[in-house]
This record gives C-alpha cells, sequence and structure tokens, in this order.
C-alpha cells in the first residue's frame, strides 16, 4: 500500500515552488511569444504575396513535422553553444531555460498562426470590401477590423492551446531543466517516494488543467450565446 509522506513534500516545498515558477515562465513566454509571431505568420498565408505566403506555409509545415522532444534536444545542444559565441559568454553558464524558452516559442508559433489564419478566413469577405470603402489600407484593416474579430472568434481554441503548452512544458525533464515535474521525480528519487510524487506531480496538473477547461467550456458558451 503506498503511503504518502506529508513531511517531505512540506519540506520540499520551496523546491516545488521554484520548479513551478519555471514552469509557469516556460509557459508564458511561449504564449506570448507564440501568438505574437503567430499572428505575424497567419497575416503572411492570407498575404497576396507570394513570397510571405510560401514562407508562412514553409514555417507551418516545419515546425508542426518535429517532435517537440526532439525540437527541444536541438535547441538544448544548439542555442546555448550559438548565444555564448555571439555574445562571449562563460561557458559555464546555464541558459537551458532560455533554449527551452526559444524552442516552444518558435514550435506554438506554427499551432497559433494555423488558428488565427483559419480565424481570419472565417471572416466574411464583406468585413474587407467595408473597410476599403471607408479608404482604410490593407495595413489598418488588418489590425483594426480583421485580427481583432479572428481573436475574438477562436479565443476559445487559443485558450485550449495554451492548457497544451503548460502539459507540454513538463517535457523539459530531457533538457535536465528544473521545472516542476523534474524537481517533483527528483525529490521522489531522493526520498524513495517516486511513485508518489509522480501521482502527486499527475493530481497537479490535472487539477489546474481541469480548472482552466472548465475556464473555457464557460467562455465558449458565453460567446456561442453573444
Amino acid at each position: 500500500m503506498l503511503e504518502f509522506d506529508l513531511g517531505s513534500l512540506l519540506d520540499s516545498r520551496q523546491i516545488l515552488a521554484a520548479g513551478a515558477w519555471i514552469t509557469l515562465k516556460v509557459t508564458l513566454v511561449a504564449i506570448a511569444c507564440g501568438i505574437a509571431l503567430g499572428t505575424v505568420l497567419a497575416v503572411f498565408g492570407v498575404s497576396r504575396i507570394k513570397a510571405l505566403n510560401a514562407f508562412s506555409r514553409a514555417y507551418v509545415s516545419l515546425f508542426r513535422s518535429i517532435p517537440l522532444v526532439m525540437l527541444l534536444l536541438w535547441f538544448f545542444l544548439i542555442v546555448p553553444q550559438v548565444l555564448k559565441a555571439v555574445f562571449d559568454l562563460s561557458p559555464s553558464i546555464d541558459i537551458r531555460l532560455v533554449s527551452a524558452m526559444v524552442a516552444f516559442s518558435m514550435l506554438e508559433a506554427a499551432f497559433f498562426a494555423e488558428i488565427i489564419r483559419a480565424g481570419i478566413i472565417g471572416l466574411s469577405r464583406g468585413q474587407f470590401h467595408a473597410a476599403q470603402a471607408l479608404g482604410m489600407t490593407p495595413f489598418q484593416t488588418m489590425r483594426y477590423i480583421i485580427l481583432p474579430q479572428a481573436f475574438k472568434a477562436m479565443l476559445p481554441v487559443m485558450l485550449t492551446q495554451c492548457i497544451v503548452i503548460f502539459q507540454d512544458t513538463s517535457l523539459v525533464y530531457v533538457i535536465a531543466l528544473g521545472d516542476f515535474f523534474r524537481n517533483a521525480v527528483s525529490i521522489g528519487e531522493r526520498d524513495g517516494t517516486l511513485i508518489q510524487m509522480l501521482l502527486f506531480a499527475g493530481l497537479v496538473y490535472w487539477a489546474i488543467c481541469s480548472i482552466l477547461s472548465m475556464l473555457v467550456k464557460m467562455l465558449q458558451h458565453r460567446t456561442q450565446h453573444d
């Protein structure tokens, strides 16, 4: 029978909190940078300029085809070396966190790009014609008319993708980054309570994702009835 050692858990709360902070930072950076870059790629994807359109499609196709674990390992091996060489950093500096943030941001940009592009394509062409009739430039039309409506229409899907990002951050385990999951495993290995700590970590992820999923469903229900 499994027995959970609450004392060990309480004694390790600072380690778990530090890992949770890293998980949160990777998640927030991936969401912010992913949406920003994804928006640009989405606009490129619906552009009539063939070069921009081709770049967007190639980027999305490339990054959606690469497993996240492989991407993390690539950036873990390549990005630190490049940054240390460019900025003449000390070889002892640990920039695994930056590597993880870059990898997640570039990957999630591809997914957000497709979500936002679908929102743009789903809008009536009348929106574009009305903006042209008002004398708005293509940039103004996209910024003030199209993108706000596309974001509103795809908000539930985007929030669902944010939940997926939070879940996927546990994969930074492969590059030995001390996020919440890895720290929980390390504590379990140290105290001989690995199974209990894995169950605890799983429970935490389940609780957070369940709450966020409920909020997404509430928002989706509200959006459908507006």
